[in-house]
């Protein structure tokens, strides 16, 4: 029979302190429904109307509120990270991710290799590269583990089998190795789960996913 699999994850974002008192803020079945009803996509919407939908909002928000990262030479060095999207469309193709980063190590620009956001120097004026400061010698705090996590979800229009889904999940952790250094730790519990509409009926070209 049909047996029906719910994937989950969670990220810990206790260590930002929100209204002094931050082990008490927990949702409740209230915050779970206003969620339900603020999500983007809460009921089937025409091609002409996904279009005029404003996208969601990315930043220190949602499940991005009490990210962390550079967490690498201690909390006091870290600065908050976040949620954010993008959205890639070639031909009939669509393919769209979220993640909510809350690594240990620093976020980089895959394309010029700079330090967006992470450990800063010990006066706290500019971003450190925990990369180049681990080769340098300098000693890491070593955060706990299971306090780092980035999750996030990978989606297609395509039609996909489960086979291909792990495929493109397995090659959308690469988008983390590129934009988190440094990314996998044993420190870190990253997970991307895929999944697919199927609004595309033609056969999917993986390579280009």
């Amino acid at each position: 029979g049909c047996v029906p699999i719910v994937p989950a994850a969670v990220l810990f974002d206790l260590p930002l302190v929100r209204d002094g008192d931050n082990p008490k803020i927990r949702p409740d079945a209230a915050a779970g429904y206003a969620a339900c009803d603020d999500a983007l996509y809460q009921k089937p919407m025409s091609a002409s109307t996904l279009r005029s939908v404003v996208p969601p909002m990315s930043g220190n928000v949602g499940a991005g509120a009490g990210a962390v990262v550079g967490k690498l030479f201690g909390l006091n060095r870290a600065m908050k990270g976040g949620v954010g999207h993008a959205l890639v469309k070639v031909g009939p193709w669509q393919v769209g991710a979220m993640v909510a980063c809350n690594a240990v190590g620093d976020v980089i620009d895959p394309a010029s290799g700079q330090v967006l956001a992470g450990a800063r120097t010990a006066d706290g004026t500019r971003l450190l590269n925990s990369q180049q400061a681990l080769l340098a010698g300098q000693s890491s705090a070593t955060p706990l583990a299971g306090t780092n996590t980035s999750i996030g979800v990978v989606a297609t229009n395509a039609t996909l089998n489960k086979a291909q889904a792990k495929r493109l999940a397995m090659s959308a952790h690469d988008g983390f190795a590129r934009s988190i250094r440094p990314a996998h730790t044993t420190l870190d519990g990253d997970t991307l789960f895929a999944m697919a509409t199927c609004a595309e009926s033609s056969a999917p070209d993986m390579l280009l996913l």
